[in-house]
């Protein structure tokens, strides 16, 4: 990120955004081995179809995933699969920070 213009930032921004919603990071690991519709989407994760639809409607508006309509349905999917990596790297800082904090923790346990 080193020079970049404040443009630039905001948008890194916005991306970052679309992924600080639980219920979208739900819909992206429902995404991630196949394409779905709304209403499987909505099945599997709980929520309404009308709220699966806003957050499918917000990852594609930054990108992140791509509709394709079959007669009277939508189907969604992840426009760019490295973005596993990036939630993977993510997941494995955070696991760490929380061992490390177990184990700093575990010192003043008495046993």
């Amino acid at each position: 990120m080193k020079d970049l213009p404040d443009k630039a930032l905001d948008q890194i921004a916005a991306y970052f955004q679309a992924l600080s919603e639980p219920t979208r990071l739900k819909i992206l690991n429902l995404l991630r081995e196949q394409e779905r519709s709304v209403g499987e989407l909505a099945q599997l994760s709980g929520y309404s179809a009308a709220n699966v639809s806003r957050h499918l409607s917000y990852l594609a508006q930054h990108g992140l995933v791509e509709r394709e309509s079959r007669g009277v349905s939508v189907f969604y999917r992840v426009s760019d699969p490295s973005i596993y990596a990036l939630c993977d790297l993510v997941c494995g800082n955070i696991a760490r920070r929380y061992e490390q904090a177990s184990s700093d923790r575990a010192v003043f346990t008495p046993t």
